[in-house]
């Protein structure tokens, strides 16, 4: 049994989620240490979104069990809501974006901090000083986000009218305004050309050491899986067929099945 401070930081064991007849994930197993890229990698369908969910308290998994060991002691995720997750230290962005759009850039990473927040409804209302230091600190932090992400210059943009690599990035940057320990990345650089997938990789090199991050992604851009990642985990109709190192997966013949088609039929 590993001891606390080499506890990996995400632990999922035997993981199933079953709708109804159709089980969408099959006894999976992952862990994440500290400072690791991970990514969750797979045909569309073989349950890596699922995955998503069950760890981030969206659905609560039908077997198996999720352990966090994140701001203070080891804990088991099952059962957690999506909000009491996030209060442990873990953060996600979204296949598709879900940004406050009609809200500004600022505003966006500012909700972000709400977790981490410590003000009352009397304060809200009365506004007494400490209500209002904490205002001007949740600005001042969300202001930085925006910097180490690039989108400084438009703080005051409403989210609507940013570029889609821009929403990426904003999305990325409200996650980190939770300080979390792990963060969760789905499809990150979906829709982004290459020039902005490369951005978005040294982006998530540098979040990863300044904020001393692990890092859990789903991406379909094998290019980005390969070259970041530290392990690969491969699904397929909802069970693992594959992980190791991207050079070791990226050599299964099972993995090259999968992507290529090749598996004959029974």
């Amino acid at each position: 049994m590993p001891t606390a401070e080499h506890e990996p930081v995400l632990d999922v064991r035997d993981l199933s989620m079953h709708f109804g007849g159709l089980r969408a994930v099959d006894s999976i197993s992952l862990d994440i240490k500290a400072g690791e890229i991970v990514a969750l990698i797979g045909p569309n369908g073989a349950g890596k979104t699922t995955v998503f969910n069950c760890i981030t308290g969206i659905y609560e998994p039908t077997a198996g069990d999720i352990f966090l060991s994140g701001r203070a002691k080891r804990k088991r995720l099952n059962g957690l809501k999506p909000n009491q997750v996030t209060e442990l230290g873990m953060a996600r962005t979204f296949q598709n974006i879900r940004l406050f759009q009609n809200m500004t850039v600022l505003e966006n990473v500012m909700i972000g901090r709400h977790c981490r927040t410590r003000s009352s409804v009397f304060g809200a209302i009365f506004r007494p000083p400490s209500t209002k230091a904490e205002e001007i600190d949740v600005a001042e932090r969300a202001y930085a986000l925006l910097e180490e992400v690039g989108l400084q210059h438009l703080v005051d943009e409403t989210a609507n009218n940013l570029p889609y690599g821009a929403q990426r990035r904003l999305e990325i940057a409200r996650a980190l305004a939770t300080e979390p320990r792990l963060l969760l990345l789905d499809e990150p650089a979906a829709g982004m050309n290459p020039m902005e997938t490369a951005g978005l990789q040294d982006l998530i090199w540098r979040l990863r050491e300044k904020h001393s991050l692990s890092i859990l992604l789903i991406e379909h851009d094998m290019k980005l899986v390969m070259s970041i990642s530290d392990r690969v985990f491969v699904l397929e109709h909802g069970t693992e067929i594959a992980q190791g190192t991207p050079a070791e997966v990226s050599r299964d013949p099972r993995v090259v099945a999968a992507y290529l088609g090749e598996e004959e039929d029974a």
